[in-house]
């Protein structure tokens, strides 16, 4: 081998050391970072450009009074929240409707769960009661919030009533199929260990049914908000529901979009807090099954 060569060998760049994990993870963070502030940036964005569309073609096109515009929907928002409303303060209808939908949610989610449960591990009381429970399911909404309101009155009953039977087959459904998945070799052999059917029923079913369960939660918060909402605009003496079913009274239509706003933020924030309980509760889970359930 000639001197050139192996001076060129030894004066050769090291190679470079490689990557610490914290290098690593750094990194990885950087991108997620980048990734979600591109996300957010475009969802700005395409908000933006829908909000000043909007205002431009009722300013110049169609009709504001009937389609109304972003800057009247905003000025109704800071009316409301900042001289009321003509049924009191805007904090007291949000509460109001707020109080029904939870109250509603958790009776009908624990009905639905204990009833789910108890018939997907009984196969002859689920066929002696699929009938009535699916016509039950079929009965419109509406109907029976207006029926409630005869049976008990314009306040809170009414409305808790409604969004109980809106939540409950929500979640029912899912805790029904949540206990028939079960493997039936797990309940065999916790049988055969002396297992009695409380603990079958607490220790595996219901541990296995949980992913369905919390699925189903938050679907079932929103149809509560609907059923509150709808059982106020059936008749009500305050809730965000009157508010809507006022402006529409008077063909206000920025009142009626301010009112879907409200109602939107609510079910968003309910939306994060049932996320963020799912994903304590879940803690179990491997993190791909985790991110399969997310997606």
């Amino acid at each position: 081998m000639s001197h050139d060569v192996v001076d060129r060998i030894d004066t050769a760049a090291p190679e470079p050391e490689a990557e610490s994990e914290a290098d690593i993870l750094g990194r990885a963070r950087r991108q997620a970072r980048r990734a979600a502030l591109r996300t957010w940036g475009l969802r700005l964005a395409l908000v933006a450009l829908w909000l000043g569309a909007w205002e431009l073609t009722a300013t110049v096109w169609i009709d504001p009074f009937v389609y109304s515009k972003p800057s009247r929907i905003w000025d109704r928002l800071v009316e409301w929240f900042t001289r009321g409303t003509q049924f009191g303060s805007i904090w007291e209808q949000l509460l109001t409707t707020v109080e029904e939908a939870v109250l509603g949610f958790v009776i009908g989610s624990v009905a639905g769960v204990v009833l789910g449960v108890l018939l997907g591990r009984s196969r002859y009381f689920a066929e002696v009661l699929a009938p009535f429970v699916k016509a039950l399911n079929a009965v419109p909404r509406i109907v029976l919030a207006s029926l409630f309101i005869i049976w008990f009155g314009l306040g809170l009953e009414s409305k808790v009533a409604t969004v109980v039977v809106l939540t409950f087959f929500a979640v029912f459904f899912n805790a029904f199929t949540g206990a028939r998945e079960v493997d039936g070799n797990v309940i065999d052999n916790a049988r055969i260990l002396g297992a009695s059917r409380g603990q079958v029923l607490t220790r595996i079913v219901l541990p296995s049914a949980t992913t369905w369960i919390l699925s189903s939660l938050h679907t079932a918060f929103g149809f509560a908000l609907i059923g509150a909402v709808v059982g106020e605009y059936a008749g009500a003496a305050k809730g965000l529901g009157l508010l809507i079913s006022n402006a529409q009274n008077t063909f206000d239509a920025a009142g009626i979009y301010a009112g879907m706003i409200i109602i939107t933020v609510v079910a968003l924030l309910a939306e994060w807090g049932i996320g963020a309980a799912e994903a304590r509760l879940l803690k179990w889970r491997p993190a791909q099954a985790r991110s399969a359930g997310e997606v």
